[in-house]
């Protein structure tokens, strides 16, 4: 009888805590579409992990077993990078290849931050590990957490995907702090020109993956599995590879990673002040990297003749789409007529390559 009953009575306070936590995360995937692909096996993930005397935890767990065989060793972060490049396209960003300054300055946050948490206490690993929430990007997160801090891996998880969800209310206040109306009216005419060649875009993962490569070789893992996912869409050669990369590889290593990350959030690594601090931190890594973005495309301003529009700035951050459609509704609540979309849509995946790059470099002087 006793036996039947351990569940029970060794259940802890911690442990319920952890059930509303993972209950939380999986009502705000199903009621609010917040990052359901993540945050719904993420939030279950916890529920399995603290259940005592749980079988899916532990060193014959499965959910052991594949933390160790696809976040340890960075496999899963790595694959969904596969997945995320096969489904990019760059052809607004060649059309128009200033909005790459965007993804660079939007990275501001990470560093910011980094410099934040080590003056409260983290160590310089865990400061890292922290201030790369800021790219907006789940998988570098992740990646960059496996090397430096693995005990801090799952409130890394839950900030990171928690406030790319969160995007649409967290950058328009910051945008909007630093910006007049007549700047967000700012339009800013779209010219095609002419269109981009297939040959351009083929080149252009090989290139970007080569030059990334030489400046921060630790980042190739994460640039060039992103750049090889967009080079099968656009070789036009392998359409069953690329629909696979963006569809069945990106749905399996989605799930698993989600649920493998959720089982990392055991009541004795979660409730503590250290995950306070880091999802308080991943919070300000945002509003720097939103606030660097939108400040730079002022600075630009003082010097160029056709002025860009500061809201494009603040896109410059890895959540795509997300990103590029919060700064253009806004210009278009400003003036009905403004549209910004083209211009965002190129500043984001300026965002996605710029994150990748920002979290080599992270590697390369930390490590």
């Amino acid at each position: 009888m006793q036996d039947l009953l351990i569940g029970i009575t060794s259940l802890t306070p911690q442990d319920v805590i952890m059930f509303a936590i993972g209950g939380l995360l999986i009502y705000l995937a199903i009621a609010k579409d917040y990052e359901p692909l993540l945050l719904l096996p993420i939030g279950f993930g916890a529920i399995l992990a603290n259940i005592p005397f749980s079988s899916a935890v532990g060193e014959e767990g499965f959910l052991t077993v594949l933390l160790h065989a696809g976040i340890l060793n960075e496999l899963f972060p790595v694959l969904i990078f596969v997945a995320v490049g096969a489904m990019c396209d760059f052809v607004p960003l060649l059309r128009n290849p200033l909005m790459m300054v965007f993804g660079a300055a939007a990275q501001f946050g990470i560093f910011a931050t980094i410099v934040a948490a080590a003056a409260l206490g983290f160590n310089i690993k865990e400061a890292a590990s922290i201030g790369i929430i800021g790219a907006a990007d789940g998988p570098t997160t992740i990646y960059v957490a496996t090397k430096f801090a693995q005990h801090l891996l799952g409130p890394l998880s839950v900030a990171a995907y928690s406030y790319m969800s969160l995007v649409p209310i967290i950058q328009p206040p910051v945008i909007k702090a630093l910006t007049t109306k007549k700047e967000r009216m700012i339009r800013m005419p779209y010219r095609e020109g002419k269109p981009v060649s297939r040959l351009v875009r083929i080149l252009f993962p090989i290139v970007v993956t080569v030059v990334a490569g030489i400046i921060a070789p630790i980042s190739v893992a994460l640039i060039g599995s992103l750049m090889f996912g967009n080079l099968l869409r656009e070789c036009g050669v392998v359409d069953k590879l690329s629909r696979a990369a963006q569809e069945e590889l990106g749905n399996l290593v989605t799930l698993l990673l989600g649920i493998t990350i959720g089982s990392t959030m055991e009541a004795s690594a979660f409730l503590n002040w250290q995950t306070l601090m880091v999802m308080s931190m991943g919070l300000v890594a945002f509003v720097f990297d939103t606030a660097g973005g939108v400040l730079f495309c002022k600075l630009l301003n003082l010097f160029l003749k056709e002025k860009l529009n500061p809201v494009i700035g603040a896109a410059g951050i890895s959540a795509f789409p997300m990103s590029a459609r919060v700064v253009a509704k806004m210009a278009l609540k400003e003036d009905p007529n403004n549209f910004l979309i083209m211009h965002a849509i190129g500043a984001n995946v300026s965002g996605q390559i710029g994150s990748i790059i920002a979290g080599g470099l992270v590697l390369a002087l930390v490590h």
